[in-house]
């Protein structure tokens, strides 16, 4: 018997090793899970289409003409990221504030509840971070004597307006929720005056990076630009800090003689306006909100690996709103805005002075319509969405016609006009036109308007 489990074993040894030959290439491969859908999101696959108006342009509207292009796969959202989507991330800033005021408590062993330490790969060092398990005392109250509960007292009241900017009861100061955040500049790295030389192991000498660089300067952000040489890889990281507070403010500034208080009050801190498309946001707080949604990926354990979440390009968004309908002049497919039965087909101003013919005065909630073929709700109408290409009226001429692009990373000191970026979709304030697949816009990056929202995408890892 024992002889015979020793020959047993043998024999395959004997075949394990005939399966990889040696001293042959035979490659290294593992197979990786494939992707699954991300939360809330939409499988676009890849494919090609005619890109740019279906319709006559307007006489002199320097619409651009028709072209044939490629788009590889990626995941979309399935709405436009709402209220509560973007709570999600107000909350978390607020409370990381909060934490970082408490972490900073002189009562030592109280303000160690309040952080972490890690070990930083290849240092002996550690790290500091904030502690998320631990409770926020929102409701402390000041005891006389109690030096923690004033403490914590103090803390947490820096969270609030206070003095002479407090008007009615206990308002959370929005102003100070402020998230910082980093990048690489890849469009840098990839000049050739900047590649890293193996020969000398070294960056050229005259290799140069212009980065952005925020600061706080007596409770103010300020924006700057750095030129400085390229002598390590971290050189070629910016950094933004910026308020992520949506601008309620926009219901008022951008209509005169109108009244509308109450959705400044109301639209984004109700409660029950959680499944609105948020507006308000600016295409730099868009862009941060894409960050922190990847970092919040990465965050928890054991996660596949994934591409980053971001703004879709110009020709994502169009060929993901077309529904794989090539011809197709509105997401649904057809050349009207009225189905058969005669009803509006989105959420937009259909005649002049009537805004709720459609059934909708201001922006509705997500979804309300019908989705387009590919499962995508509110590709028209509703809210205008961001895209991450800077605006640049001829630019299908000079774009490549596969994953066609064109991005300017603008410095803070630029001129307004290198700060545009295209919106696409139409709005809940503009007319039938603004919704088709083909029609383009753009708005200047810092603006904060209350048609404007946007959703995400992530490219796919994969055939």
């Amino acid at each position: 018997m024992k002889k015979s489990v020793i020959l047993v074993l043998t024999a395959v040894l004997v075949l394990s090793s005939c399966s990889k030959p040696k001293g042959f290439l035979v490659g290294v491969y593992s197979k990786a899970k494939p992707e699954t859908t991300p939360y809330g999101m939409v499988f676009i696959p890849r494919g090609s289409f005619n890109m740019g108006p279906n319709d006559q342009s307007i006489t002199w509207s320097m619409q651009p003409k028709q072209k044939t292009v490629s788009i590889d796969a990626f995941w979309m959202d399935q709405t436009e990221i709402t209220n509560g989507e973007y709570r999600q991330f107000v909350n978390w800033v607020r409370d990381s504030i909060a934490l970082t005021f408490l972490s900073r408590m002189s009562e030592e062993t109280e303000a160690a509840k309040y952080f972490t330490t890690v070990k930083i790969y290849g240092q002996e060092e550690e790290d500091t971070i904030l502690n998320w398990k631990a409770k926020i005392p929102w409701t402390v109250k000041w005891k006389e004597g109690d030096n923690i509960a004033e403490e914590k007292y103090e803390a947490i009241n820096q969270m609030y307006f206070n003095g002479q900017d407090r008007i009615e009861g206990r308002e959370l100061n929005t102003r100070i929720l402020n998230y910082s955040y980093e990048w690489v500049n890849y469009d840098q790295a990839a000049l050739p005056i900047n590649q890293f030389n193996p020969y000398t192991s070294s960056y050229h000498k005259n290799a140069r990076v212009r980065i952005d660089s925020s600061f706080m300067r007596n409770g103010a952000i300020v924006d700057t630009i750095i030129v400085k040489p390229l002598r390590h890889r971290r050189d070629l990281v910016s950094s933004r800090i910026i308020n992520i507070y949506p601008d309620t403010m926009c219901w008022i500034a951008e209509f005169t003689y109108s009244f509308n208080e109450p959705a400044m009050q109301n639209y984004f801190a109700h409660p029950s306006n959680g499944e609105y498309p948020v507006v308000g946001i600016s295409w730099d707080q868009a862009h941060a909100f894409c960050h922190w949604r990847t970092q919040l990926y990465k965050s928890v354990p054991n996660l596949p690996r994934a591409q980053e979440y971001r703004l879709p390009t110009e020709a994502e968004w169009e060929y993901a709103a077309r529904g794989g309908r090539n011809s197709a002049q509105y997401p649904w497919g057809g050349p009207y805005v009225r189905d058969a039965r005669g009803c509006f087909m989105a959420n937009f101003k259909p005649m002049r002075g009537n805004y709720t013919e459609d059934g909708y005065l201001i922006p509705c909630r997500t979804a309300s319509f019908d989705p387009n073929d590919y499962g995508l709700f509110d590709m028209a109408g509703n809210v205008s969405e961001w895209t991450s290409t800077t605006y640049e009226a001829t630019a299908h001429t000079f774009t490549l016609d596969m994953n066609p692009h064109y991005e300017y990373k603008s410095k803070s000191d630029d001129p307004e006009i290198l700060r545009r970026k295209v919106i696409r979709g139409g709005s809940w304030k503009d007319i039938g036109a603004f919704l088709q697949c083909g029609y383009r816009d753009f708005e200047y990056q810092t603006k904060r308007r209350a048609s404007i929202g946007f959703r995400c995408v992530r490219s796919y890892i994969g055939e």
